[in-house]
């Protein structure tokens, strides 16, 4: 693909990935990705924000034939599918410099072997001129890596993002035009990745509200011609308050969990709760994620596999655990055989969720009247808990 125009003199450049289908060998990517780079053309200066993966690499140096010059490289993220080819792009322009933070500088050098005498580190605030246009740096940390920036071109209103409003989307499309796709791709986005870090992004996000966004240009999926909703969006995310939600992810080996699954779902329908159920044998784990998002409570259904919970059961456990969602109530239920230890062992896997722990239900062998009784009374609960706390 050509390097397209976003505006005169500023330029996408990058490729877009309609193949991929997993990153970092756990991410599910079912709508591929894109890798975006962008030239800036000022009347005294160059500068290329971002790379590519390396594996698009040939992608990129086709579309830099015919630039005579690059003053600045900025490498607002250190990870590989945003900097994996700066080395490339340095061999072609020897004289320009890496543009980075001071974590950066140290990340790019640990992992490409960069020179030291290649970068220029910049502090929050600081600008580079590159004549007619500006470029302010504003540092955003743990967005999701601890040495992460984005740019501000001052006299466009432009925002580059990297992956802060980022979504895995392959599209020929060069701006947002389809909202509702592009927002659930950028929801599955802040769920398998921004999400453990919510305090930190929300600090970063009101460090924005300085700046007149009127467009933003990420590193992954399509531009933000009217960003307006977009930040709303990760508003919603980061700080809103969890909705009227139970998420349940189980497995169930015989038929026994799954039961008890379907009588809870039944009961807490009943009592006005929505619910989305995962079957964790079959799930795509990134729609358990983006459902946790919004999540007030979740309940695990496991059974019980040589005393303790099915690994599939305590990967989900640890998934939640990691990605912190804003979930307020937890609980198990589940069934065993012979006896076990599978509530104490998932709950020593879930320190990171501050919620309250309702009393969990649990069977021997296929629930019986008291059980499925136990159940309508844990949905009755989680009813109680999600009005009193005015859950949406």
């Amino acid at each position: 693909m050509q390097k397209r125009m976003v505006m005169e003199k500023i330029y996408w450049l990058g490729a877009v990935d309609w193949d991929r289908r997993l990153f970092d060998s756990l991410i599910p990517l079912p709508d591929g990705t894109t890798y975006n780079a962008y030239l800036i053309e000022g009347s005294e200066k160059t500068a290329l924000l971002d790379t590519v993966d390396p594996s698009m690499a040939e992608t990129l140096m086709a579309q830099l034939d015919g630039v005579d010059k690059i003053d600045f490289i900025v490498s607002h993220h250190a990870e590989q599918d945003h900097s994996g080819s700066i080395i490339r792009v340095l061999e072609k322009f020897p004289e320009a410099k890496v543009v980075v933070t001071s974590k950066g500088k140290n990340l790019l050098m640990d992992l490409f072997a960069i020179n030291e005498s290649s970068f220029v580190t910049v502090a929050d605030g600081e600008t580079i001129s590159l004549g007619d246009k500006t470029l302010k740096f504003i540092h955003t940390p743990w967005v999701h890596w601890p040495e992460t920036m984005v740019t501000y071109l001052q006299e466009n209103k432009l925002l580059f993002s990297c992956d802060f409003y980022g979504s895995h989307i392959a599209s020929g499309d060069l701006f947002v035009t389809d909202q509702g796709r592009v927002n659930e791709a950028a929801k599955r986005y802040f769920a398998e990745i921004m999400m453990p870090f919510r305090s930190i992004i929300e600090k970063n996000m009101q460090k924005l509200e300085a700046y007149d966004i009127q467009m933003i240009a990420p590193s992954h999926g399509q531009i933000y011609d009217r960003p307006a909703w977009i930040m709303d969006a990760y508003r919603d995310w980061v700080s809103g308050p969890p909705h009227n939600l139970v998420v349940l992810p189980f497995v169930s080996m015989h038929g026994s969990t799954r039961q008890m699954v379907d009588r809870l779902t039944s009961a807490l329908v009943a009592e006005e709760v929505r619910v989305e159920m995962f079957n964790l044998a079959v799930t795509d784990i990134g729609k358990l994620a983006m459902a946790l998002v919004d999540a007030a409570t979740v309940i695990i259904g496991v059974p019980t596999v040589l005393a303790g919970p099915h690994p599939l059961a305590a990967y989900a456990a640890l998934l939640a655990n990691a990605l912190k969602p804003k979930v307020k109530f937890l609980s198990i239920i589940g069934s065993y055989g012979w006896g076990g230890k599978t509530v104490e062992t998932l709950s020593a896997m879930i320190p990171n969720l501050k919620a309250e722990i309702l009393d969990p239900v649990m069977c021997k062998g296929a629930p019986s009247a008291p059980d499925l009784n136990a159940l309508d009374r844990l949905a009755a609960t989680i009813a109680k808990k999600h009005k009193e706390n005015k859950f949406q």
